[in-house]
């Protein structure tokens, strides 16, 4: 007796369309590099919290106005009468801990008499201003040249790669703070505090578009002998195709891993040119302004100098947390 024959068409079906499966077949779906980044940034709890805590710092400094409206004083506002100043001992806030109440949540500033929470939070305008427009212009010009360095070789990358030997050996505050002494207050338009913010993006920027260009210089001398590259050549593809089409995509990675770990040294070159009196001008707020008068004055008031030095502090941990998860989503092969 023969066993009877199973009807075997509907499994082959399935392994030819898993959609015809039924409920049980899925079918197999691409990602695209973008959401396999996300997949493992969202992993990674740590650069999250990072991020969520830049997210926080954008919206103090776009938000400002109203913030301040809300919760503070007038960044430039004075209150040096003797309910709020103590002129006797030197210019004190009244009160504990600098003066710190319900009026004013981070106290007064010493002798003047100037909301600390106010300032500090006026001050997160310039500093993430400063940190992102100047990492924009570094990214944007080193990356110009250091695909024309790498791509092209011979003579050019010579001459641009001398360039930027000579500029990573420049001193970068001791140029700022000459440049400051001899620009006028009235230059492309701008005045006073937009012409000192507009200087401190084109010194940090300038300076700093040849870290970004080395690093995408060597990246761009391995893709160029890459068989996508070479396909390209060979099917009459010129010079700029292959910039465009072909190296810059595949150079998106390593320029955003950068660009996030420059911002928060941005921020702290910026904070060190203002604490010297480079940056912005008096009396528009400024962490690194802040903390240089805070060092006069810390003796009899401690928390002005704590939470601006806190506000850097906390900046650019943030942004140096994101950074290590951006790289680390991107690139999850690379070393440290």
């Amino acid at each position: 007796m023969t066993a009877p024959l199973h009807d075997t068409t509907g499994a082959a079906e399935a392994l030819l369309d898993p959609a015809a499966a039924g409920p049980a077949g899925r079918k197999i779906a691409g990602r695209s590099p973008a959401q396999i980044a996300w997949s493992r940034l969202r992993r990674d709890k740590v650069a999250l919290a990072g991020g969520c805590v830049v997210l926080f710092l954008v919206l103090v400094a776009l938000f400002a106005p109203l913030i301040v409206h809300q919760f503070g004083h007038a960044p430039n506002e004075f209150h040096d009468d003797p309910g709020h100043i103590d002129a006797l001992l030197g210019g004190k806030p009244v009160g504990r801990w600098g003066g710190m109440s319900s009026d004013f949540l981070f106290g007064l500033e010493p002798v003047n008499g100037r909301d600390v929470f106010s300032r500090v939070v006026y001050g997160t305008r310039i500093s993430l201003l400063v940190a992102f427009a100047s990492a924009v212009f570094a990214v944007l010009l080193g990356t110009v040249f250091g695909v024309v360095a790498g791509y092209f070789g011979g003579v050019v990358d010579a001459v641009i790669s001398r360039v930027m030997d000579l500029l990573l050996a420049f001193p970068q505050l001791m140029f700022a703070l000459a440049l400051v002494a001899v620009v006028p207050n009235e230059l492309w338009g701008l005045t006073g505090t937009g012409v000192r913010v507009g200087v401190l993006i084109a010194v940090i920027g300038f300076f700093g578009w040849p870290y970004v260009g080395r690093i995408v210089r060597g990246q761009t001398l391995s893709l160029r002998e890459r068989e996508y590259v070479e396909a390209a050549r060979s099917l009459g593809a010129g010079s700029r195709y292959i910039l465009f089409r072909e190296l810059l995509p595949n150079l998106v990675a390593p320029i955003t891993v950068y660009m996030t770990l420059m911002i928060p040294t941005n921020i702290l070159t910026e904070a060190a040119l203002s604490f010297l009196g480079a940056g912005v001008k008096p009396p528009t707020p400024s962490w690194g302004q802040m903390l240089s008068t805070a060092v006069r004055t810390y003796n009899i008031d401690p928390p002005f100098m704590i939470f601006p030095g806190l506000a850097i502090f906390v900046t650019v941990l943030a942004f140096n947390l994101l950074g290590d998860g951006v790289r680390d989503a991107l690139d999850p092969k690379g070393t440290r």
